[in-house]
């Protein structure tokens, strides 16, 4: 598909900024087609500056270059949606993305239980009989007993994950991997990791 630089009458389609690894949008710029043709000549994300009237390449003053790893255009042919991987801060102001987030990887909702689980570390750090009725829970019990007790449900989860994988009941063998799953990411906690830490491990080794 050609991409139809005409369409708004400027010679300009917008284009999206995603990080090839952690797929966080990063920021939104505009191409005409010479800066399209030198983004895919030096493999640096280069756009058109609306106030500047000029080609700029991202990075050229600060050194936050943009690499090129893939573009795609849009089933009406005037977007692209660009995957970088990213040298630094992306935004002037120096965070990571244009709109104040952490370029931190995705996983759903398995993030947001990280963030709970995470959560309830803390409130493990308040002595107990300084904690509300409603800060009690199971999670914090587990970090209240520490480690050893962790590792231990870790193993038993483990175990009992093995047992049903050997059975033909679908629905306890996903019920114990959710469980495996669980108490894995509340011991990655205890030890001060997280899941894009594991994945970094994988792809080194891939």
């Amino acid at each position: 598909m050609e991409i139809d630089f005409n369409k708004n009458n400027d010679g300009l389609v917008p284009a999206i900024i995603q990080d090839v690894n952690t797929k966080q949008v990063l920021m939104l710029g505009y191409m005409n087609e010479e800066a399209y043709l030198k983004t895919n000549q030096t493999k640096k994300v280069t756009f058109y500056s609306r106030t500047k009237k000029r080609l700029w390449t991202k990075g050229e003053e600060s050194g936050n270059f943009l690499n090129l790893e893939s573009i795609k255009i849009d089933c009406d042919n005037d977007t692209l949606l660009i995957k970088v991987k990213p040298e630094g801060p992306v935004c002037h102001v120096g965070t990571d993305t244009c709109w104040g987030e952490t370029n931190d990887p995705q996983f759903g909702f398995l993030t947001e239980l990280e963030g709970i689980i995470s959560q309830r570390k803390k409130l493990s750090e308040i002595p107990a009989a300084s904690r509300k009725e409603n800060e009690q829970s199971y999670v914090v019990s587990l970090f209240d007993e520490g480690i050893n007790k962790i590792a231990q449900k870790v193993g038993e989860e483990a175990v009992e994950t093995v047992i049903e994988a050997k059975d033909d009941n679908e629905d306890l063998f996903l019920n114990e991997s959710a469980d495996l799953l669980f108490h894995y990411l509340i011991l990655l906690k205890a030890k001060g990791y997280g899941l894009k830490d594991i994945v970094k491990v994988l792809e080194k080794r891939h």
